[in-house]
């Protein structure tokens, strides 16, 4: 029978603890959690996304007034719609936030490729969240789901039965230098580009979710996957807006000018 030593208590003891430290660095991420939009007419466009069957989940408000609503596509995924305050805040998408299971765990991943991101805190809606800045300055969240907060308990709530999409596949920025902010995805962040489009960038894990990036002034897009293209067309039209339809796409605009786009596919992933 082999007798752990003190010395040899401290060895195992070391290697315990560098192996956590190694299974604690992941920089993958489980999908994307949330779009953040400013737009110009919280009213307007909290029924333009109703429109499309998405229901308001919770929302924040000072003195009153609403200053963010929570749109819901499914139990991990929403639309964010903020109300812009001023007039020199431009419009359309203010940020993409990426859901992960450990969050400790991606921060421990960033700081070892030579980024510094800050101590996650808990904030307003009860999820722990920190946040990164892009070259271009834009914002780069990140978010880990909590027991209790509110995106917890609204849970198998306020998932309309009329939603044109119950999962939202992708988001497109525009970038001033899409080569610069391709080059800080990829070998900062492990995003992947999916081939032939290096514009296209898959999330790293297994979620089969993606980041575009377009060159600017083009719009910002919203991705979502519906079954069949004909169907969504023509629900759309009933629905009073003004689809487009090509290729197996299907693209209205928001208010705000942001593209939604509903691509069809043969089969959805497990949300």
């Amino acid at each position: 029978m082999l007798t752990l030593t003190p010395i040899r208590l401290f060895v195992a003891v070391l290697i315990l603890g560098t192996a956590s430290c190694v299974l604690a660095q992941s920089a993958d991420l489980d999908g994307i959690a949330h779009v953040a939009l400013r737009v110009a007419d919280l009213e307007k466009s909290r029924q333009f996304y109703e429109t499309l069957g998405f229901e308001k989940a919770f929302e924040f408000s000072e003195a009153g007034k609403a200053t963010e609503l929570f749109m819901k596509i499914n139990d991990r995924q929403f639309i964010e719609l903020y109300p812009r305050t001023q007039d020199s805040q431009p419009l359309g998408l203010m940020h993409v936030c990426y859901q992960v299971h450990d969050i400790e765990s991606l921060r421990n991943a960033y700081v070892k490729k030579g980024l510094n991101p800050p101590e996650a805190k808990k904030f307003r809606a009860g999820n722990l969240l920190f946040v990164l800045h892009d070259p271009e300055g834009q914002v780069v969240e990140y978010t880990q789901y909590l027991p209790g907060s509110l995106h917890d308990k609204d849970r198998g709530k306020h998932l309309g039965e009329h939603r044109l999409s119950t999962r939202l596949q992708a988001a497109v920025s525009p970038a001033k230098d899409v080569g610069v902010e391709q080059a800080f995805y990829i070998d900062k962040l492990g995003f992947k580009p999916t081939a032939p489009d290096r514009n296209r960038l898959r999330l790293p894990g297994d979620s089969r979710d993606e980041l575009g990036l377009v060159p600017q002034p083009s719009p910002a897009q919203i991705i979502f996957s519906v079954e069949q293209e004909k169907t969504t067309l023509e629900s759309l039209k009933q629905r009073g807006l003004d689809p487009k339809a090509e290729g197996g796409n299907v693209t209205v605009n928001d208010p705000d000018g942001n593209v939604v786009l509903l691509r069809a596919v043969h089969k959805h992933a497990k949300l």
